[in-house]
């Protein structure tokens, strides 16, 4: 482990991030896990796809 991540962890042990700090990175974290799991379970609409483009993609 680098000496910089243990400053680092020592600096927010001693001075910890706010309540408010905290849950709006858990609600950013959820935020992802719904979006993921709505993802997984019906898929992307059609007009999200991606088209394959290449060097020969002609429209």
């Amino acid at each position: 482990m680098n000496y910089h991540w243990l400053f680092r962890m020592a600096r927010w042990a001693r001075n910890p991030p706010s309540e408010g700090r905290v849950k709006l990175v858990l609600a950013i974290i959820l935020a992802c896990i719904v979006l993921f799991g709505i993802e997984y379970i019906w898929g992307l609409p059609d007009w999200m796809a991606m088209e394959p483009r290449g060097i020969r993609y002609r429209p």
